[in-house]
């Protein structure tokens, strides 16, 4: 099953239903493993039939009997948040992607893909910002939060399944403003929610909001267990991201962490094992490959699993490697990336 949380509007005609990019409230679907697009009429459900599914769906094993929560559910729920200039199309093929290739490095869950509304071309960048601050919230109060709350009734449910965010591009941006709208909200801070696991690819957000003074990421730091920003200065996609911004605010997707990050904050850089990648797509194709490799790299692949999964410690993971005192991802080659057809975007 292909779990979606959306914001994107439905704009419903008497031929068929159309998902078009205005923010709403978050609706729930639930597709199966071999669908290429949504259809609200028939994948869309409530709340309470999204949750219970996604939790079975999600559960791995359960912790022996030893264990301070003896016999309940373990596994791990991913939240991936998107980019802008992503139709759900995009969104589901990149989700069927990151689900099909960290299961082949051990990953032991379930991703959830949080399609929120953005729009179809790169110079509506400032128009995505606002969509995205709009759709940011029902991350957390559609999303994390039915969660939190089941994991509060544990002992009822018998359920210790963690939950992870991954944030590609804009999406970490997404993911940065919603921990900080949470913060403003009383209903939710009466709620104990915690995340695991929260990285970056592409991250375009501005290096010096990863400060540890940062007041607007202080949700961010303080309810999240790690924070991994994969960084490549080869990422020409932040560049523009750059220039539209008049180049004053730097992104940590391509220039990495400030010095004065929260300990818990990790950077890795990517940029001499991309160096090695070869483009999977066709010439005659505009896909940002410096900005979406993430999504085709099996090396990529094991380091997040491995990162998500979170058995070993940051500095062990064996895809990486110190490299003039830096974390990085480890060249390997050679690397397997089949020819990819359909047309990607950013």
């Amino acid at each position: 099953m292909i779990f979606i949380l959306s914001t994107r509007h439905l704009k419903k005609s008497s031929i068929h239903t159309q998902h078009i990019d205005e923010s709403v409230r978050a609706h729930y679907l639930i597709l199966p493993d071999d669908a290429t697009s949504s259809d609200h009429n028939i994948h869309q459900t409530n709340q309470e039939h999204w949750i219970a599914d996604l939790t079975a769906a999600a559960t791995s094993g359960h912790h022996p009997d030893h264990h301070p929560l003896a016999q309940f559910k373990t596994g791990n729920i991913l939240f991936f948040v998107h980019g802008y200039n992503n139709n759900q199309e995009e969104v589901i093929q990149r989700h069927k992607l990151l689900d099909k290739n960290l299961k082949e490095q051990g990953f032991t869950g379930t991703i959830v893909s949080f399609d929120w509304s953005c729009s179809t071309y790169t110079l509506h960048d400032l128009e995505d910002r606002m969509d995205a601050y709009q759709s940011a919230l029902q991350l957390v109060i559609s999303g994390i939060t039915p969660l939190a709350i089941n994991q509060l009734n544990e002992r009822k449910n018998q359920c210790d399944i963690d939950v992870h965010l991954l944030g590609h591009s804009t999406g970490a941006y997404v993911i940065r403003e919603a921990f900080y709208q949470a913060s403003k909200n009383r209903t939710l801070q009466r709620i104990y929610w915690n995340v695991n696991q929260i990285c970056f690819i592409g991250g375009d957000i501005a290096q010096k909001s990863l400060q540890n003074d940062d007041s607007k990421s202080k949700p961010l730091f303080e309810q999240s267990t790690r924070i991994t920003n994969y960084q490549s200065p080869y990422d020409t996609a932040l560049k523009i991201s750059g220039i539209n911004r008049s180049g004053l605010s730097p992104r940590c997707g391509r220039i990495g962490i400030p010095n004065n990050a929260p300990d818990h904050v990790v950077n890795v850089y990517c940029g001499a094992h991309w160096l090695s990648l070869t483009s999977p797509f066709s010439q005659d194709t505009n896909d940002n490959w410096t900005h979406s490799w993430h999504f085709y790299c099996k090396h990529f692949a094991e380091d997040l699993a491995q990162t998500l999964l979170g058995d070993i410690d940051r500095l062990a993971i064996p895809t990486r490697e110190r490299t003039n005192g830096e974390l990085s991802l480890k060249v390997k080659k050679p690397v397997t990336i089949g020819i990819v057809k359909n047309r990607g975007k950013l």
